[in-house]
């Protein structure tokens, strides 16, 4: 019998707002312990939560960049339960009033599009974190009271590819929106997995086993893949098998899912409102002017990119991977570089220099305008691809446009008369080489070219000095 994974996911990200969800202390990333921290954060009695406007409107706006139905009335939820790094015994989240519902985010698996429904996106704040020493731990209130977004997809999704597309094209969602950074190594994203198998002819969900906790889309992959094969181990050991419904974790030194609790119930957060925060009207208005704050989102560009413009699957990825690199790309097209040409020059030449200098292309001195006079003149044969590198290169370290790089000096010979006249002689001057390379050694063609290019001090057009060439050789 053939046995159908459904995975679930819920991702957890931290938002880049300049203070915290509830409390004025900083929101930022700070490896000295206890730093960003105010009373609020400690649950000091007497402080009361304050409602960070610029966290709730990059809520909104993440609802909606993910298509879902956005809440007439806004309520914040308690939800209760003791934990160390929980200093006032209660999370304040969102349960019956998130801010989004009913969602979806187009997505890429291998050449085919696939769409991930979202069951809600909600708001709440993050917990402390915790060190663990030997004998010992330590809580660290730098990340409590962080802005949170919590998106939970329903158990649409089928492979571990199109979960790590899903998670990648959030992840870019994110960064497009200007809702975080969303670095899985500082910490700004985690995940967890919920993975089921059941028969192939049945409609009923089969046990769900939770994966708490993921810290990378690469281990994502691996736990999911893992954890289908363990269950599809102990199907076929015994049909009769039960799946136990637990929790594991993944561990990556091993590669294997680790049980740490069974989780028979859903466990009773024993919810209820959040009296200090009051309920909230969103007008049609507001949710309007947040709709204009979204900018062509990734998956988008990907399909325009590979469907009109004819890029490549990976092209199309390297360049929707920031935002502000495609906002590049797309201003080149916009002036009128070819496609094709502008993905090269970024991919191959662009990018190699923005890692080198480690800067970010809106640092990078080559405007597209710039670009543009190097490849319209590769277009209609002044340079050479070379010599293009070249003036690159040299408008780059001396800040200064490339057309004041190309002179008579390194402009490419493509007068067709003056080729003849230059080939002519080197084949009146080589007449040994032409019986050869006329008797069948073809390799001599190569000793033509270096000829051409030796006489011309590599200023002659490769493709025509190649047309003449042959022309006369093949006579």
């Amino acid at each position: 019998m053939k046995y159908i994974p459904t995975i679930g996911l819920e991702l957890h990200c931290e938002m880049n707002t300049k203070s915290k969800v509830f409390s004025p202390a900083r929101n930022e990333y700070n490896e000295i312990p206890n730093l960003n921290v105010k009373p609020l954060d400690m649950a000091f009695p007497g402080t009361l939560p304050v409602l960070n406007k610029e966290a709730l409107r990059k809520a909104f706006r993440m609802a909606l960049a993910l298509n879902c139905q956005t809440p007439d009335i806004l309520l914040f939820d308690r939800k209760n339960y003791y934990y160390p790094d929980l200093p006032k015994g209660y999370q304040i989240t969102q349960m019956k009033n998130p801010v989004g519902i009913n969602g979806y985010l187009d997505i890429d698996v291998n050449g085919c599009e696939e769409r991930i429904l979202i069951h809600d996106i909600h708001l709440e704040e993050d917990t402390a974190s915790q060190d663990h020493y030997d004998d010992y731990s330590l809580l660290d209130y730098n990340r409590s009271g962080v802005p949170l977004v919590e998106i939970v997809t329903e158990p649409c999704i089928h492979s571990a590819e199109a979960a790590v597309s899903y998670l990648e094209t959030l992840r870019n969602t994110f960064k497009y929106c200007d809702i975080s950074l969303a670095d899985t190594k500082l910490g700004q994203i985690r995940c967890d997995v919920n993975v089921s198998l059941a028969p192939e002819k049945t409609n009923k969900l089969g046990t769900k086993v939770e994966m708490k906790n993921i810290n990378s889309f690469a281990n994502v992959a691996k736990a999911i893949d893992r954890e289908i094969q363990r269950q599809m181990d102990l199907i076929s050991q015994d049909k009769q098998a039960e799946i136990v419904q637990e929790t594991r974790r993944y561990d990556e030194e091993t590669n294997q899912t680790i049980s740490m609790r069974s989780k028979v119930d859903a466990i009773d957060y024993k919810y209820f409102v959040e009296a200090n925060i009051p309920k909230m009207t969103i007008s049609d208005d507001y949710i309007e002017e947040i709709k204009k704050e979204i900018p062509v989102l990734p998956y988008y560009r990907f399909k325009k990119y590979t469907q009109e413009y004819q890029l490549t699957t990976k092209e199309a990825n390297l360049l929707i991977k920031e935002k502000e690199l495609a906002d590049y790309f797309d201003k080149c097209i916009a002036i009128g570089i070819n496609p094709k040409s502008a993905a090269n020059w970024i991919i191959v030449n662009i990018i190699t220099e923005l890692n080198k200098e480690d800067i970010k292309i809106s640092e990078f001195y080559l405007t597209p305008e710039f670009l543009k006079q190097i490849i319209s003149k590769i277009d209609d044969n002044t340079i050479s691809s070379k010599q293009a590198k070249e003036i690159f290169k040299k408008s780059i370290e001396n800040h200064k446009e490339p057309r004041e790089f190309m002179t008579n000096e390194n402009t490419q010979l493509s007068n067709e008369a003056e080729l003849r006249n230059i080939i002519e002689t080197i084949i009146n001057n080589n007449q040994e080489q032409v019986k050869d390379y006329q008797n069948g050694h073809d390799n001599l063609f190569k000793y033509f070219v270096g000829q051409v290019m030796k006489e011309t001090k590599g200023k002659a057009n490769p493709i025509l000095t190649n047309e003449i060439l042959k022309e006369y050789l093949d006579k």
